[in-house]
This record gives structure tokens, sequence and C-alpha cells, in this order.
């Protein structure tokens, strides 16, 4: 907040009268608007991800991925709280059948446990393979693969300029990537054993 010093010399100097109460009113005024200002600036503030919603509904109890619009979405009883733009793996479309193709999964399964030691930063586990991914890809012929994570940037990358190639790459072996402050809100938002819908 500025202070203007002449304001406050101003008032120490003059006798007593009605204009020192004037000038102190008015200084309490500018002081008064300042604030709320201030107040006003700090709830529309600028930041990297507005919020979806201004309050959560309660714990986020739900997570989906819409593969096709490259993005993931915090739910809390159905309302969508948090939501952010995500990478995938080099091959994205359809379904995960075997390992080493490049895709990210298509079905419903939980975000089970997590790694905060990961060679990404900050790992939540991925269900992958279910039961039936399990069997489809026996039918084929495959390994079905499995280590799905959603996570952050490789640890080993340290520069800005780097991470912004990262951002609109689909640059995974098939995990679900963010930027790391968003894995960590997500970290910190959605427990373990929250179902995670990965869709087309």
């Amino acid at each position: 907040m500025y202070f203007n010093a002449k304001d406050s010399q101003a008032i120490d100097r003059t006798q007593p009268s009605r204009q020192p109460s004037r000038q102190i009113h008015s200084l309490g005024m500018r002081v008064f608007v300042a604030f709320a200002l201030t107040g006003l600036l700090g709830l529309t503030g600028c930041g990297s991800t507005p919020p979806v919603s201004q309050k959560a509904a309660g714990p986020v109890d739900q997570v989906v991925v819409k593969k096709s619009e490259r993005r993931i979405e915090l739910l809390s009883r159905g309302q969508v709280v948090r939501k952010y733009r995500v990478a995938l793996g080099g091959s994205p479309n359809g379904h995960k059948y075997r390992e080493g193709d490049q895709r990210t999964p298509v079905g419903d399964y939980v975000l089970n446990w997590r790694n905060p030691r990961s060679n990404y930063y900050k790992a939540i586990h991925i269900s992958y393979p279910n039961e039936q991914d399990k069997f489809v890809s026996r039918q084929l012929g495959f390994n079905p693969g499995g280590m799905i994570m959603l996570h952050g940037f490789p640890n080993y990358i340290q520069s800005e300029s780097m991470r912004r190639l990262y951002t609109n790459t689909d640059w995974t072996h098939g995990c679900i990537a963010v930027q790391n402050h968003e894995i960590d809100e997500i970290w910190n938002l959605v427990p373990d054993g929250t179902p995670i819908r990965i869709m087309p």
C-alpha cells in the first residue's frame, strides 16, 4: 500500500479545529479504499489455471480423462472442480492391448497407489490391466503391459524451455502426463482408491 508522508505531517502540524478531523477522515477513506481494492484484486487476480467452479462440492471422488480432447477432469459429486491438459502416449488412438504399443488404455480403472520417488515427477498408478484387459490381450497373443501412471515431467528435465516443448506434445509411453504444478494439485486433491474413467 502507498502511504504519503505529507498527509501525516500535515495532520501533525494542524492546530485543533474541524480541519484535522476532516483530514483524518479523508486519509482513513483513502486507506479503506486501498484495502478494498487490494482485496478485490486478490479475488480476481491472475492464476495459471482458473478454477472451474468457485467451491468444490466435497472431496474429489472421480477422475475422467478424455483422450481425444487431451483433458483430465477432477469431479466431486458429479461437478467438475479442476481440469488440466494432458499428454498421452506417442500412439494415442485406441485401447492398449500390448506392452510397448505407446497407447493409453481406455476403460474404468482405479488410482490405487502412488510413488513420490518415480523417474517422473509424482507418479500415481492406474490399475491397468484389469481382468478383461488381460483376457483380451491373451486371446490376441500379447502381453498387456502395465505400469500406466498419471505423472508430471521426467525428473531430468530442468529447463523451462524444454518443459514448454513437452507441454503440447504426446510424449509418454502410454501414461497420462500433466505439468508438475498440476500433478502437485492432483496429488493433494485425489486420494488413493479414486476411480478413473479413461474415454476415447
